[in-house]
């Protein structure tokens, strides 16, 4: 199975990333033919700042080499060292109907948000397909909200190949992969922890931050001795998924009974984050002491990457008439 999927570089990774995409990435890698890659161009749409997106380009790609990503395993790049996305996204362009973006959830859900109504942020979509599409993947790691633009990605590669005629189909229909149980990954105020709330937890931030961000997580004021509902309780929501097995039992026992402060679960949290990305940690400090290592990794990645993209784009080209 060929895999493929990509993380944004529009700041520093936070625990819900992790959870939601880069855990999977690294379970997916051993047995499949994996590409992953750092969405600068998607980036475009909220960085203004080319200084800091090299920055964040750097290191999101030095965060996934050290939560796991095996450069021997994986193909890992930067979505712009390959150009061929930007030649495949207009070739869709001209076969997407309009009403297929002005439904798009996360468009709209965005200009709430505060970004600007630009055309770069309603043919997002496309550009994914294009990102999906030029490498002929089978599964999509995707979180939640990214489903719907997997749906249109499918629609538009059945579009263009009906356009086209080709009997066999110019391009692969790939499928979503999503974990149920970690789609919504709660945030420090309860909300889904996302970069446009300002709620998350950065996964390599200096623990005594993690520490100090996690106190500050807003919860009810049910006093310790009242019983709460640990299924309910977004911070238990979230200690859960770090916890160990019977840290988690326990904690969730005493939610219940009644006996467990919010502050105790605090606590726990901060120090169940800090251990679970201790070693990672360790390997990140490596690779930001040798980046010319960093700077191999991302050429050969570009180059296995375009060496793929480039067999798809001329069966694209070819099917509608281009060279």
């Amino acid at each position: 199975m060929r895999i493929l999927s990509g993380i944004q570089p529009s700041g520093p990774l936070h625990i819900g990333n992790y959870l939601g995409a880069i855990r999977q990435y690294v379970a997916l890698q051993d047995a499949n033919d994996a590409y992953y890659f750092v969405a600068d161009y998607h980036a475009l749409t909220s960085v203004r700042d080319a200084s800091l997106l090299r920055k964040y380009v750097s290191h999101v790609l030095i965060d996934l080499l050290a939560l796991g990503l095996d450069p021997d395993e994986v193909v890992l790049f930067v979505q712009s060292d390959v150009p061929e996305t930007v030649e495949l996204s207009w070739l869709l362009t001209t076969v997407t109907p309009m009403g297929w973006l002005e439904k798009c959830v996360s468009y709209k859900d965005k200009v709430q948000q505060g970004l600007p109504a630009e055309a770069g942020l309603f043919a997002y979509p496309v550009l994914q397909a294009a990102d999906i599409l030029l490498y002929d993947a089978d599964l999509v790691p995707v979180g939640q909200d990214q489903k719907q633009h997997l749906e249109i990605t499918r629609d538009v590669a059945e579009r263009f190949n009906h356009v086209y005629g080709r009997r066999e189909g110019v391009f692969r229909l790939p499928k979503p992969y999503i974990l149920d149980n970690v789609a919504v990954v709660p945030g420090l105020d309860g909300r889904k922890m996302s970069k446009s709330y300002n709620n998350t937890i950065e996964i390599f931030e200096d623990p005594a931050s993690i520490r100090k961000k996690v106190k500050k997580f807003v919860t009810d004021s049910l006093p310790v001795e009242a019983p709460k509902d640990p299924d309910t309780c977004p911070l238990f929501g979230l200690y859960k998924l770090f916890a160990k097995p019977a840290d988690r039992e326990e904690i969730e026992r005493r939610y219940r009974e009644g006996g467990v402060g919010y502050g105790e679960v605090k606590t726990r949290l901060g120090e169940a984050l800090i251990e679970t990305f201790a070693e990672a940690r360790e390997r990140r400090a490596e690779w930001v002491a040798h980046p010319e290592r960093v700077a191999a990794v991302r050429a050969a990645g570009a180059e296995k990457a375009r060496e793929t993209a480039r067999k798809v784009l001329h069966r694209a080209r070819a099917a509608c008439g281009l060279g």
